[in-house]
């Protein structure tokens, strides 16, 4: 059955980090509303904001006090009503981030479970007694330590899957649900499209509260281990989308790293706990299992291409899931999936190909469209992330030097993707005339907005490009709906595949590396997308440039 957001282009903005019009450097509500037009004329269709609701912002918004009200750092409820306002008048949607795993320990529900934690607001949280003068279970969370928290005074811990400060809700309790589908039925109702979900497989939990086998030299255990035992969320996710997202049509894209093998249908499906999930099986490669990404290894073109094409057949028959490079938990996409040293315009373009011609819902993360860059820092005091130092920290605990730490957490520090927008090469980019709360990426006089809008060969006009075709009525059709069939896969270093629809058929190409390919082409075709202004085509042999990534119809 189609669905309104079947041929739509995302975009996700951090708001932080965006457009900041009141000169405090950090980005807000109006810096975006004043972009709107910016984003309707690269083919944006829905907007997903990172959190803006209150916050301490120990973790960027991830910790919220209050669901009901936007923080003062970004603006007003009164300018989130004009957002939506006119992003409806330019027939653009905006989804928000729905955090329910956990919320803030300053959020009131806390404050008086810690009053009172055998009373009606701690069966809000996860609060058990330890085992002795342990904590309950010897799990790690995400952000390193454990997953456990004393409470002062007490022998009793409560449960956090993040930071300390990001106590996990109690899914198990009636009310808690209750609450919270009221809150989103709440925001529905102002017109908001539908939700990014974060870690949403959380909410279910593993109440033995047993030990696993320990995994690092801390003696605990990833989380993920418990995740894997847990069940129930199925009837849990179910409630959810019957309660809230149904009632509106609304779309919901999930965060969604641990469904089991053969899932995916519920996920996603005809009848799916959401519309789409984001596909992350990019992003896992060469990700290391104990939540130390500090250790995440390279992969080669071949690798790539394997875990593409295994997650598109994947979905076949199934659904749509929303396809990313980079969001802003991420290092970017074109420091993380393009060689060092071979980083340049075409290269780029490539990469934006591989995402826009994918069966599925193209989510572009604010600067991915003009190749924004890993961010190279030369101290961790000028890194905010609280995953970046952590990861820091325990690298030099397991043995890296201070420089060696340092580099590998600049690899993959989720700061990268953190850094303000560049829109033009005045001070800070253009995003603001106060401090930015991040530093500003170092090349920012180079890659900007505004070099590249009136300039046919950038990497912006390559994505606008790429987006027209999509939604061009003429081939909108085969690269929505189309099979995705894999190609070429005897060539090294080659990423191609057929998007075949039911009256067109188109082929896209990619030599994925640094040297020419020749490859054996006997089709007749017409050129659609091509990120060199040529192609070399001789006795049926396809002669490749390097990263050279072309679109083709078949006739």
């Amino acid at each position: 059955m189609k669905k309104w957001w079947h041929n739509k282009v995302a975009y996700q903005i951090y708001p932080k980090s965006f457009c900041d019009t009141n000169a405090d450097g950090i980005g807000d509500l109006k810096g975006i509303i004043s972009k709107l037009d910016y984003l309707k004329d690269l083919g944006i269709d829905i907007i997903w904001l990172s959190p803006i609701y209150c916050s301490p912002m120990v973790d960027q918004g991830y910790d919220i006090s209050d669901y009901y009200n936007i923080d003062p750092s970004f603006g007003t409820m009164d300018d989130m009503e004009t957002l939506l306002e006119e992003a409806k008048k330019r027939n653009m949607y905006i989804i928000m981030d729905l955090v329910v795993n956990h919320c803030s320990d300053k959020h009131e529900w806390f404050k008086k479970a810690l009053e009172d934690p055998d009373g009606e607001y701690g069966k809000y949280f996860y609060i058990r007694e330890g085992k002795g003068d342990n904590p309950p279970c010897n799990w790690r969370s995400y952000f390193g330590g454990s997953v456990w928290e004393k409470i002062p005074n007490t022998n009793k811990y409560y449960f956090h899957s993040f930071a300390k400060e990001q106590p996990d809700l109690n899914w198990e309790n009636p009310k808690v649900k209750e609450e919270i589908y009221k809150m989103i039925n709440w925001w529905l109702d102002k017109g908001l499209a539908g939700f990014r979900i974060d870690a949403i497989i959380n909410i279910k939990k593993d109440l033995s509260f047993q030990d696993f086998e320990a995994d690092g030299e801390d003696g605990l255990c990833d989380i993920s281990k418990m995740l894997n035992k847990a069940q129930g969320i199925g009837d849990m996710l179910k409630e959810l989308k019957r309660e809230t997202f149904d009632k509106y049509d609304a779309f919901t894209v999930g965060e969604v790293f641990n469904a089991k093998e053969g899932e995916l249908g519920k996920f996603i499906g005809e009848d799916g706990y959401f519309s789409s999930i984001f596909d992350f099986d990019m992003e896992v490669l060469g990700q290391e299992q104990s939540n130390r990404w500090y250790l995440n290894k390279e992969f080669t073109t071949n690798e790539l291409r394997e875990v593409i094409f295994k997650s598109q057949l994947e979905a076949l028959g199934i659904g749509f899931k929303a396809n990313i490079i980079e969001n802003n938990d991420e290092p970017r996409g074109v420091s993380r999936y393009i060689k060092a040293g071979e980083c340049n315009d075409t290269s780029k373009k490539a990469l934006a190909i591989t995402e826009v011609m994918r069966r599925g819902i193209p989510f572009i993360y604010q600067g991915e469209e003009i190749g924004m860059t890993n961010n190279n820092l030369d101290s961790i005091d000028k890194f905010n992330d609280i995953s970046t130092i952590e990861n820091y920290d325990r690298a030099i605990k397991e043995g890296f030097s201070k420089e060696e730490a340092l580099k590998l957490v600049n690899k993959f520090s989720r700061d990268n993707g953190r850094t303000p927008f560049q829109w033009n090469d005045s001070i800070n980019a253009g995003f603001t005339e106060g401090t930015p709360w991040l530093g500003v990426n170092k090349n920012y006089k180079e890659i900007n907005v505004e070099s590249q809008l009136n300039d046919k060969n950038s990497v912006l006009s390559f994505h606008k490009e790429l987006i027209k075709l999509r939604k061009s009525e003429e081939y909108s059709e085969a690269i929505v709906y189309g099979d995705f069939i894999p190609d070429l896969e005897n060539y090294d270093n080659v990423i191609s595949f057929y998007r075949k629809g039911k009256d067109k058929n188109l082929m896209v190409i990619i030599n994925y590396q640094n040297k020419k390919q020749m490859i054996d082409f006997e089709e007749k075709y017409k050129m659609l997308i091509n990120n060199y202004g040529y192609v070399e085509i001789d006795n049926n042999k396809l002669m490749l440039e390097p990263y050279q990534g072309i679109v083709v119809e078949i006739l």
